[in-house]
């Protein structure tokens, strides 16, 4: 009971529109089941070859870097409601459509046009947890937020599995009432409180900041240089998305349901574990510390991989690459946020999503590319000496950035 009391102490202080803005990304996600199975979605069902698949995939991430840079541009301009809500609305269609164009020129060109519409949710979301979240309880709101990603992911790959194993298709139909579900419930719960705050924000006196300037993020050097190494960091923290699912099932020789549920365990251990978690760094260590042993751990989870590739095995991986994630995550998103002023907050998020973004490009290319040329050992111990370096520099680099809290 203790152990119990000690964890719900850990949601305290968190407002109602940050849960609600959690259930919405919860109800998004438990429906987005097709990313983690779109490799083998195109190389099994489709007949890609792995070099296709890597070029389709590939267009997810341009989009998602136009998406990103996009919606933070919008939602600095018209305000984080109307960008998230349109997004849930316009990517619903497009879902049900991919199935019906199974060539590969077809295929890139409909999921770069998904991976955009979705993407542009993405930093006005963050916009909105800064928004609605207090400041002394940033990381927890980012942290929440997380939580019910993950606990999205825990499902949908477990019933993406099921459900591919009867027929691709339902995946994307399940995308597309997911996304359309959360548009609804996010708009029936914002609407009135996004006038609210449109409102009472027009009564506020206004800010001056660096003398009427507002920072750009484009020439904020150190924060440049910063996400760059989040770009370096995800290009293989993302391989989770991509040649991990085709490892499981052609080195290990799991079933799709197999790989679904182990994928949803992800996600189960970050449901249990990211707040306590995140409130013992928060209280214990500084920013930098914790990104660095976020990072690393990541990179020992690969490296665990070389070692064999028995479901205990990926297990272990699978449970050391979670905390890592938990620890490197939710804090990046916070130092963004408080990186950024009054006026570009959505500048910064969209950099920071760009970020990211780019390992999609990057990733599914450079990674099957390896594995066809070196093997999928190469690829594990690669990608543990990159992230060993990044959690270095990134600590050194976070460490130097003068953060300004607003």
């Amino acid at each position: 009971m203790k152990l119990f009391n000690s964890y719900i102490n850990t949601f305290k202080g968190l407002s109602r529109e940050a849960w609600m803005l959690s259930i919405v990304m919860l109800i998004n996600r438990s429906g987005s089941m097709v990313l983690p199975f779109l490799g083998v979605y195109m190389t099994d069902h489709l007949k890609f070859s792995l070099e296709d698949a890597g070029i389709v995939l590939s267009f997810y991430g341009i989009g998602s870097v136009v998406g990103s840079w996009l919606g933070g541009y919008l939602t600095d301009q018209f305000g984080e409601y109307y960008v998230q809500s349109w997004s849930l609305f316009l990517s619903a269609p497009i879902f049900i459509i991919i199935p019906f164009f199974p060539s590969v020129e077809m295929m890139a060109v409909l999921i770069f046009l998904q991976s955009t519409i979705s993407d542009t949710f993405r930093p006005a979301n963050s916009v909105a947890i800064t928004k609605y979240a207090r400041p002394e309880n940033l990381t927890k709101a980012f942290s929440l937020n997380r939580m019910a990603i993950n606990l999205g992911f825990s499902i949908r790959p477990a019933l993406g599995g099921i459900l591919s194993g009867i027929s691709y298709n339902f995946l994307f139909v399940v995308n597309a009432v997911g996304a359309l579900t959360a548009g609804i419930i996010y708009v029936i719960f914002f609407r009135k409180r996004n006038k609210i705050f449109r409102a009472n924000k027009k009564l506020e006196p206004a800010k001056v900041i660096d003398n009427g300037i507002v920072k750009s993020p484009y020439r904020d050097y150190p924060f440049l240089v910063y996400s760059v190494l989040c770009t370096v960091f995800a290009i293989c923290f993302f391989q989770f998305f991509n040649t991990i699912p085709i490892f499981y099932k052609d080195v290990a020789k799991l079933s799709q349901s197999t790989i679904g549920f182990i994928l949803g365990y992800s996600g189960f251990i970050i449901v249990l574990m990211e707040m306590p978690l995140v409130s013992m760094a928060e209280r214990t260590l500084k920013i930098p510390q914790i990104l660095f042993v976020g990072i690393f751990l990541c990179g020992l989870a690969y490296l665990t991989m070389v070692f064999g590739s028995s479901v205990p095995i990926l297990i272990f991986s699978m449970t050391v690459l979670s905390v890592g994630e938990i620890l490197a995550l939710p804090f990046m998103s916070t130092v963004t946020a408080l990186r950024a002023e009054r006026g570009n907050k959505g500048a910064y998020m969209g950099l920071n999503g760009i970020a990211f973004s780019f390992s999609f490009i990057i990733t599914p290319f450079l990674g099957t590319y390896v594995v066809s040329r070196f093997g999928f050992d190469t690829l594990w111990m690669g990608s543990f000496a990159v992230l060993a370096l990044s959690a270095a520099l990134i600590y050194v680099v976070v460490k130097k950035m003068i953060v300004k809290s607003k």
